[in-house]
């Protein structure tokens, strides 16, 4: 990437997020992040700003509150104006029975992993560079088939992924690119709870290394590891 590419973050602080700007910024990429926690996107700035960013600006707030999505663009625009790249990487692992036995919240898990990320990739749609723009969004392998374990994870990300094609259908004609990131098991803080063995695991900074190397590459769907 040229040191004057503008990369937008959404859900900065997730460890995926983080790689994936430490990478651009090692490539003097010009940064915004957004995210819920203001300390952390304080301390991820400062480390970006050591590692060669041109420039880092944040902005703190809940990303699942759609409300809030007017405010958080107009910080886009001021801050960064417009992105070439914007990755969206934010969501929860939801508790499928804990859904089950609990009707808010399930919706409030619905709405954090798909109603809020989908109201925002529909607005940036117009408002990344064209031609040229990617948008680049995390999913996940859970949204590829129904499972009685994580049926209600799965049905966000599934329907993020539909929203996804649709999506590139759509822009392919201004000259910008969809990107479907679709992790399987990844080291995180969220997966923490879950036992870490056995040859499938990735770390985040190998995960974020073939999300650029994708984005470089303008690529569609990218399973990872």
């Amino acid at each position: 990437m040229s040191r004057e590419r503008k990369v937008a973050i959404f859900g900065a602080t997730s460890a995926i997020a983080e790689a994936c700007a430490r990478a651009w910024a090692a490539q003097g990429a010009s940064l915004f992040l957004a995210g819920r926690r203001a300390g952390a996107l304080d301390a991820i700035a400062r480390d970006l700003a050591v590692r060669g960013a041109e420039r880092v600006a944040t902005w703190a707030g809940d990303l699942a509150d759609a409300g809030r999505h007017p405010e958080l663009l107009a910080a886009l625009a001021a801050d960064l104006g417009t992105p070439d790249v914007a990755l969206l990487a934010w969501g929860t692992l939801t508790d499928q029975g804990r859904a089950e036995a609990d009707p808010a919240y399930a919706a409030a898990e619905l709405a954090t992993n798909f109603a809020a990320p989908a109201a925002l990739l529909l607005a940036l749609a117009g408002r990344v560079a064209a031609p040229g723009g990617v948008i680049a969004c995390v999913t996940s392998v859970a949204g590829d088939r129904g499972r009685q374990s994580n049926a209600a994870y799965g049905a966000a990300k599934g329907g993020l992924q539909r929203l996804l094609e649709g999506l590139r259908h759509r822009l392919h004609g201004r000259g910008i690119a969809v990107l479907d990131v679709r992790p399987g098991l990844v080291a995180t803080p969220m997966t923490d709870h879950l036992p870490r063995q056995g040859p499938l695991w990735s770390r985040p900074e190998a995960v974020a290394r073939d999300v650029l190397r994708a984005v470089e590459r303008r690529r569609a769907v990218l399973y990872t590891p």
